[in-house]
């Protein structure tokens, strides 16, 4: 039988192969998990989102929402299926017991997200943002604040969002103009309109807690002057029940090209005069504050986007080994000769193996800064702790754009490989491809993430945490080379990450000079060569991991082992080359972008 979604040996093999996770379990707060439990939780969370949440996925999409009067009502079809996250606490696996989650090993919580996101990511996020907002509150709210929401939030009894985008400021979050006075009470009175605030309004809960950024009057202006409020859609009685609904309401929902039934609300606070708002932590720490409920964001984007394609390719794959068209190109002149499916045709063959090769080099990169953030939590020793935080933060752009560019990439290669029938919304790689998009959006578009990447991350202690990730690159080519058959990819790993060193090293100074915007118009290109050497590093460990085993390896290992080698090598001898391309691009430095004028663009 096919895979659906996601590949339950792909995951195992990340998991406790090649990232060796089950020491996580031994100690520390996972030790009441062991790797029988892991396996169950992702066999029944593979089980619900086959059986419940996917035949909501196209439903979904053509019923979309239904807006009137500020009030949104999601598709029918998500009730049943929400209940079911709910009640099996899948919505707050990986939070921590003491907000009221599970408690579950991140990099478990994040492979059963895989198969919910990739079901129905439109319904999953009903069930899960309130997660990011409950965090917050966690970490920076009175004991109180913490008392009202953390629970209410993780259980999904109530829904949470993050208000921060306006339509004039748009990512200059500093420009925002929602302001905030202070009442003798304590509370503020807020006023502004916020756009594109995901679940802002829906009907699945009965309470949707908004964390706002608004500037107190009088504050500075810019970044610096942004406190963060919590804003209520319905106020909280002392007694825990709901009280009178607060001053934000829901003007709009956008009519956008994927995720249809995901509501993306328009926003207003105060159109009455009477928006009241509680300051979450200090005044003017609202950046911040809510900069740790971004790079949590960040992070599920990207797993959004591996999602969507880890979904896409297996489609495309089945496809290929069920449609029959064409003779094999051996026999290309004979017409008497069978047709075959299409995944004996070499271009087809290439095209999967593009998207296996990606796939799999996502998930592994994704579970590995996991692991990074798992270190930058638990670790003890404050060195390593803070060398783990710091890479974290370096990996968390990659993360956000390179899957959510190459995860779209793949969903549009799946649709080639159905051909004209994967254009039609008969085949959901179409709807996958849309659905992908909003993840090169999401959080920052693709030249925020680079510019993030270049001007703060890249750099941090001195260069000493991009060495150790070039460091711990290089002990991969180090065991690799002990394989014969890994030689010469581990050569090119090699090659590739030592000039991914030079390039750094370049661009960054070049940031540093009188010429820096040269440096940010190369930012991008950088971002994406970094994340090609990543992915190469990803799968050389993937196939020196797999080599070890293949000896005395049965039954279905045996190929899988055997495809990792061979998936390693495709990407390595046909991806890896052109990325050093780009960078000797990065290098020369061209200032073409910058010196253009801008009539010369054309269009008058």
């Amino acid at each position: 039988m096919a895979q659906l979604l996601a590949d339950k040996r792909d995951q195992d093999f990340v998991i406790w192969e090649q990232m060796g996770a089950e020491a996580f379990l031994q100690s520390g707060p996972f030790s009441s998990y062991d790797r029988k439990m892991c396996d169950m939780i992702l066999t029944e969370a593979r089980t619900l989102a086959v059986k419940e949440v996917l035949p909501t996925l196209a439903e979904g999409d053509r019923e979309g929402l239904h807006f009137e009067n500020g009030v949104v009502r999601v598709p029918e079809c998500f009730r049943r299926p929400f209940e079911l996250i709910l009640e099996g606490g899948w919505n707050n696996l990986g939070v921590l017991e003491e907000m009221g989650g599970q408690g579950a090993p991140p990099f478990i919580a994040a492979a059963a997200a895989e198969y919910f996101m990739a079901s129905n990511y439109a319904l999953f996020i009903y069930s899960a943002m309130g997660n990011g907002t409950a965090d917050m509150i966690h970490k920076f709210g009175t004991p109180e604040q913490k008392a009202t929401y953390v629970g209410n939030l993780t259980s999904a009894k109530w829904g949470g969002t993050m208000l921060l985008t306006e339509s004039d400021a748009g990512s200059d979050v500093g420009a925002l103009t929602t302001t905030a006075v202070n009442n003798e009470d304590g509370t503020y009175l807020l006023t502004g309109n916020k756009i594109y605030i995901t679940n802002g309004e829906h009907d699945l809960v009965e309470n949707i807690i908004h964390p706002v950024l608004a500037r107190i009057e009088g504050d500075p202006p810019g970044t610096k002057g942004i406190s963060l409020f919590i804003v209520p859609k319905f106020f909280v009685n002392p007694d825990g029940s709901l009280g009178e609904r607060n001053d934000i309401v829901c003007e709009g929902i956008e009519k956008k090209h994927g995720i249809t039934a995901s509501a993306t609300c328009s926003m207003t606070l105060g159109a009455k005069g009477k928006c009241i708002g509680f300051l979450l932590g200090q005044e003017r720490q609202g950046m911040k504050i809510m900069f740790h409920m971004i790079n949590t964001a960040r992070m599920g984007v990207g797993l959004q986007a591996l999602s969507y394609a880890s979904a896409a390719y297996l489609l495309a794959l089945d496809y290929a080994r069920k449609r029959i068209q064409g003779r094999d190109l051996q026999h290309f002149n004979d017409p008497s000769a069978p047709s075959v499916p299409i995944i004996r045709h070499p271009d087809v063959r290439r095209n999967l193996l593009w998207m296996k090769s990606h796939v799999e080099a996502m998930r592994s990169f994704f579970q590995y800064v996991t692991l990074c953030g798992i270190k930058a939590a638990t670790l003890t020793d404050e060195t390593e702790r803070r060398l783990y935080e710091d890479l974290f933060g370096m990996l968390t752009p990659i993360i956000k754009d390179y899957l959510g560019v190459h995860g779209h990439e793949v969903c549009i290669q799946a649709i080639q490989v159905f051909g004209g029938a994967g254009y039609t919304k008969d085949y959901l790689v179409e709807q996958y491809a849309r659905d992908c998009k909003i993840t090169t959006i999401f959080e920052g578009t693709s030249g925020i993430q680079s510019m993030d990447l270049l001007a703060r991350k890249i750099g941090r202690q001195n260069g000493a945490v991009f060495m150790h990730l070039l460091g711990e690159m290089h002990q991969t080519v180090a065991r690799a080379k002990g394989f014969p058959e890994l030689n010469s990819m581990a050569e090119k790993v090699e090659a590739g990450a030592n000039m991914l060193g030079e390039t750094a090293m370049k661009i960054g100074g070049l940031a540093m000079s009188p010429d820096f915007r040269v440096a940010f118009a190369h930012s991008l290109p950088f971002l994406h060569a970094m994340g090609d050497v990543l992915m190469g590093w990803m799968l050389l460990w993937r196939a020196e991991t797999a080599a070890s085993k293949i000896e005395g390896a049965k039954g279905r290992d045996l190929p899988f082992y055997k495809g990792q080698i061979k998936t390693a090598q495709f990407f390595i001898e046909t991806v890896l080359p052109v990325t050093r391309g780009k960078m000797k691009s990065i290098q020369a430095a061209s200032p073409a972008a910058l010196e253009i004028d801008e009539d010369s663009f054309g269009g008058l």
